[in-house]
């Protein structure tokens, strides 16, 4: 039995970071793009928090629409109201029609379409929407969402003043338990270790054996889930796909064909490495993350603090966890900053780089409650190197105490960062 819970069970559900955004999208133009992993909660946000009687409702997961949207798709689309379109990644075709009704008739909010897939990604976009729909991606739960906040980090004070980051804050209890959490709804909601188990069990077999399919043909279901393994397990790590491809037994193309998929469903991230030549950034070698910390601790299957330790991914899990806070608060900017790391040759890093229009802004993570100086010396190495650039450096730790370290580098608790009083 494949288990999935999701938001839309809950009658009343937790407030979305990104529900603001999307309804000022809807009131400018007339196709509005929601994506991002199945589960995250898409359709609770288009069904729940953005519903209204003048919109109709349907999804492709429905197999009379779909196969309606294959054969008739015009007919779709001849309600003469606003539409929401649930995960429209099925019946790439539509897009065409869609694009044919706005042409005709152009209305702010005609059309919100939703998709568990990066189209682009898939290269399922005959023809381009541009200046026709605005795109936005819905990660898991942030910190704050959870706790019903309805918001994100305090990325923006970081960027510009983290002296307001000063002081005591909240404990964030057992790190490891909420690196293990993640923050889809279904297993955040869960009510037990057991419980989430069975749930991210079941997330897992469905992919491969019903998302994945619709996506590409794949082969060997076995051969992709190891991959995902392999991923999990190197989450944080220098991306190496011919090392990913030879100890999964798989051939290099079909490597990069599975590793590009697991991109496009948002479940895998690559995290770019910083170089003054924007160019270069595409041919340095990238970071790889899966897209949720939860996630990844299942697949690599760690279930306690030992096997955390064990395992090696203790760092890698806190950072997991950091960088999806940062790509939510990323999706609520305008213009969106970029999210980076930085490596020099003699293996100096700083796990990410913020840089937003000519500022740049260092973050390093450690996975300790009493930051040291030695923890922030390849902050002081970014600063000196980009100093023009970087007004001052951040180091994120597992503490309760927001401190200035030195002249221009902060020592911030993971806890404050991510949105606590």
């Amino acid at each position: 039995m494949i288990i999935i819970s999701s938001m839309e069970e809950n009658t009343r559900p937790l407030p979305r970071w990104l529900t603001p955004g999307i309804e000022r999208a809807l009131q400018c133009f007339p196709i509005v793009v929601l994506t991002g992993a199945r589960q995250t909660g898409k359709s609770t946000l288009v069904k729940q928090l953005l519903a209204g009687p003048a919109r109709d409702y349907r999804t492709l997961d429905d197999l009379d629409w779909l196969d309606l949207a294959r054969r008739e798709p015009d007919t779709l689309l001849s309600s003469g109201r606003p539409l929401t379109l649930d995960e429209i990644q099925r019946s790439p075709e539509l897009l065409l029609a869609i694009k044919r009704a706005v042409d005709r008739e152009r209305r702010p909010g005609q059309f919100l379409l939703t998709g568990s897939a990066n189209l682009a990604l898939l290269g399922k976009i005959s023809e381009t929407l541009a200046g026709r729909a605005v795109y936005r991606t819905l990660s898991p739960f942030t910190w704050s969402e959870q706790r019903g906040g309805g918001e994100g980090g305090r990325w923006a004070e970081i960027m510009t003043d983290p002296s307001g980051l000063e002081g005591e804050f909240e404990a964030m209890g057992s790190w490891v338990e909420r690196e293990r959490a993640g923050g889809f709804p279904g297993a955040f909601l869960s009510p037990s270790m057991s419980a989430r188990r069975d749930w991210f069990d079941g997330y897992v077999k469905t992919y491969l054996e019903r998302d994945l399919q619709g996506l590409s043909t794949i082969g060997n279901l076995v051969d992709f889930r190891r991959l995902m393994r392999i991923a999990a397990l190197r989450s944080g790590k220098m991306m190496n796909q011919t090392e990913m491809a030879r100890d999964a037994g798989l051939a290099q193309s079909t490597a990069y064909r599975y590793l590009n998929l697991l991109e496009a469903s948002y479940l895998l991230h690559r995290l770019p490495a910083y170089a003054v030549n924007r160019t270069k950034r595409l041919i340095k070698s990238p970071r790889l993350f899966l897209s949720d910390s939860g996630l990844a601790s299942f697949l690599a299957g760690v279930e306690t603090e030992t096997d955390v330790e064990r395992s090696g991914l203790t760092g890698p899990l806190l950072e997991t966890l950091v960088l999806m806070e940062l790509v939510a608060w990323r999706e609520t900017r305008t213009p969106r900053p970029e999210i980076l790391y930085w490596r020099t040759v003699s293996g100096e890093e700083v796990d990410f780089v913020i840089e937003s229009g000519d500022t740049l802004v260092p973050i390093e993570v450690k996975a300790g409650s009493r930051p040291t100086a030695s923890d922030a010396s390849s902050l002081h190495s970014f600063l000196n190197e980009y100093g023009g650039q970087a007004p001052h450096g951040i180091l994120l730790h597992t503490g309760t105490k927001g401190a200035r370290m030195s002249k221009n580098i902060w020592a911030i608790p993971i806890t404050a960062a991510l949105g606590a009083g």
